[in-house]
């Protein structure tokens, strides 16, 4: 308390009118009972006026925080002093900055959430008003069953998008909300690719692509053995969408004293320039996007690599090819 500068003030007030009426009293300047009384009304008046500015600093404040609760965040009341109330004017400013922060990032939130709702209200759509016209058609008596049989296959593949678009939107979701205990064991990369590649190895011999995989036997990191084969799949199965007929896609993996790296390279179409920047972003479909794509796969290889401490990055060049780089650091 003696460090606050206004207390200091207060107290020498004090001592310099006590000190004064001991000097006066020992020259009988004054007569003793006018000297008792005057010096009484000198110490009752410091402490009113040590008091009232008080209370002025303290109304201050309140009209402060009065501003601050009607939405105002600009609003800076630090001063150069030291004492308790300036003490308490920094405090209270730094609340303010918090609850400034906290506003802006509510309202980035909202507006994510709703462009999230907004997409995905569009992504379903298109998959249920093709089922329902479906139906319609499939209650006619006069369908042959050829077309009946086509309909209902139609109806299965929209079906298993929908399936596959909450699945994935379930996962996002529970990535974004940070409910995801990702796993630290030790992960075998030539298995982890081994397993990622089996999902796709259909769609890649009807293709007529060529699988490469080159590494060495013993490559490994810690990590989440599954969530890492998720973030994979969805990166090789936009390699074999995005590849040609009879091309290639070749899966390399190194590791070294900082971490492990796991490209994927391909030789299809490649990522336009003005796209790249965006790949990443759920719900973004460049240009040489399919009519099939949702545009969250590479978002969420994304998001699932690096809350493990690692990269994921892309170079790729129209016409060319396109470059997957993972690197899980340790």
């Amino acid at each position: 308390m003696l460090r606050n500068r206004e207390f200091q003030l207060f107290v020498l007030l004090q001592l310099l009118i006590g000190g004064t009426a001991v000097v006066v009293a020992s020259l009988s300047l004054i007569e003793p009972v006018f000297l008792i009384v005057l010096t009484t009304l000198l110490f009752i008046a410091s402490s009113l006026v040590f008091t009232c500015w008080r209370y002025i600093e303290i109304k201050k404040l309140s009209g402060y925080l009065r501003k601050i609760s009607s939405g105002g965040t600009s609003l800076d009341i630090r001063d150069n002093y030291e004492g308790e109330l300036s003490i308490l004017k920094t405090e209270i400013y730094k609340v303010t900055i918090m609850l400034s922060e906290h506003k802006k990032l509510l309202q980035r939130d909202k507006v994510h959430l709703t462009d999230a709702i907004s997409d995905i209200s569009h992504q379903l759509k298109t998959p249920l008003t093709s089922m329902m016209v479906m139906a319609d058609l499939l209650s006619a008596s006069t369908l042959s069953e050829g077309k009946r049989k086509e309909f209902t296959k139609n109806i299965q593949v929209q079906l298993e998008r929908i399936e596959w678009l909450v699945s994935s939107l379930l996962k996002l979701s529970k990535l974004d909300a940070g409910t995801v205990t990702f796993k630290k064991d030790p992960v075998n990369v030539k298995q982890l690719i081994e397993k990622s590649v089996e999902p796709l190895l259909i769609p890649m011999d009807i293709k007529d692509q060529k699988l490469i995989i080159d590494g060495v036997e013993d490559v490994s990191f810690l990590g989440d053995f599954h969530w890492t084969r998720e973030a994979l799949i969805n990166v090789l199965k936009n390699a074999v969408e995005h590849t040609k007929e009879g091309g290639e896609i070749r899966i390399q993996y190194t590791e070294n004293p900082l971490f492990t790296e796991i490209s994927i390279v391909d030789n299809g179409e490649g990522i336009a320039k003005a796209d790249l920047p965006y790949v990443f972003q759920r719900f973004y479909k460049g240009k040489n996007a399919s009519e099939e794509s949702v545009g969250i796969g590479l978002a969420m290889a994304h998001s699932m690599i690096t809350r493990q401490n690692g990269t994921l990055e892309v170079k790729s060049k129209e016409g060319v090819g396109t470059t997957f780089l993972f690197k899980i650091f340790k």
